[in-house]
């Protein structure tokens, strides 16, 4: 399979419901105008695309610890014998945003959040024990690199998207009562209708205007981190799908992170607490088309870090990958 697709109105489409999606009050007649098509054609296309699975939602990324929640990355160790009931388990936890089988010893991979006063560890430990996993590591995020989610062409584009620096984890931001209607009212899909926006403004008694302006403030404070849709990468065509784990040295982890952040392969770049059972610290999340371009991309990756000793965990099944609706 080719690692690149040609440019089509498809691809085009997504990439525009991915990032930039407009807050506005006709965003699907702006984004047509953009595309060279109207705004019934646009919903038309995200229906097919919805019916084709590759469009799941299109809501806001919403930072979770500005909102006052805790998250981490846990891995188990389940035995082939306990994954279906583990899956189904953990694809039923309200907390569990993603969750992958992954070719590992440490085999179940999701991500975990709980608010602020509720015992991140003990949470960890439970959901262990509840799947049965005979081992369980705690990796908690310490710096992002790059956070990037367009699907629509990876091996086309440069990174597009800004990449930092090697920022901290932000903290708890403060909200005011209109903050958090709006927040709470945003998180569901988007409509498929010329006002989208419409039908949330009226049961908040906001004017449409008031509404917006305020989501693009929610948006510029970073409360908010991305307003667009979310996209099935299998179903996308994104086929080979690779947690990268490299054992970096302290010193130099913020200028490899930056580098492995400009590969337009990675979507997703942190540095990660490291413990006895899982000494790599930094996480690169890998996408291409198929298996072979996808390890392709990691050993050049390799050879312009110089880093020998990493770990390429390919997912075999994504039992979850949800937004979460955080309560505020």
């Amino acid at each position: 399979m080719p690692e690149s697709a040609p440019v089509t109105y498809e691809s085009r489409l997504l990439s525009a419901l991915q990032s930039g999606f407009p807050l506005s009050r006709e965003p699907y007649s702006d984004i047509g105008i953009k595309l060279g098509m109207t705004g019934d054609d646009v919903i038309r296309r995200i229906v097919d695309l919805k019916q084709k699975g590759i469009v799941r939602q299109i809501s806001p990324v919403l930072d979770a610890r500005k909102l006052g929640f805790q998250s981490t990355l846990v891995a188990m160790k389940v035995d082939d014998r306990f994954i279906t009931s583990a899956e189904g388990y953990l694809s039923a936890h309200p907390g569990i945003s993603h969750g992958y089988e992954r070719e590992h010893e440490f085999n179940i991979w999701v991500t975990l959040s709980v608010p602020v006063g509720v015992d991140l560890q003990a949470e960890v430990l439970n959901i262990s024990a509840n799947s049965g996993a005979k081992a369980v590591i705690d990796l908690p995020a310490t710096r992002i690199f790059k956070l990037r989610t367009d699907f629509s062409g990876m091996e086309d584009t440069s990174a597009e998207e800004p990449i930092s620096n090697g920022s901290g984890l932000p903290g708890r931001a403060r909200l005011s009562p209109a903050d958090r209607e709006i927040i709470n009212g945003l998180q569901y899909d988007l409509p498929l209708r010329a006002d989208p926006f419409a039908p949330l403004a009226h049961t908040l008694g906001m004017e449409v205007g008031n509404l917006l302006r305020h989501s693009r403030s929610l948006l510029r404070r970073g409360i908010i981190r991305r307003y667009g849709a979310s996209i099935n990468h299998r179903n996308a065509g994104y086929w080979a799908n690779a947690m990268t784990c490299w054992d970096a040295p302290a010193n130099k982890v913020n200028n490899l992170g930056r580098l492995l952040s400009c590969s337009s392969h990675v979507s997703h770049c942190y540095e990660r607490q490291t413990n006895r059972f899982w000494h790599y610290n930094l996480f690169a999340m890998v996408h291409s088309r198929d298996r072979m371009a996808c390890l392709r991309a990691v050993e050049k990756m390799a050879a312009g870090t110089g880093l020998k000793n990493y770990a390429v965990l390919f997912s075999v099944k994504e039992f979850k990958k949800t937004r979460i609706l955080y309560r505020v």
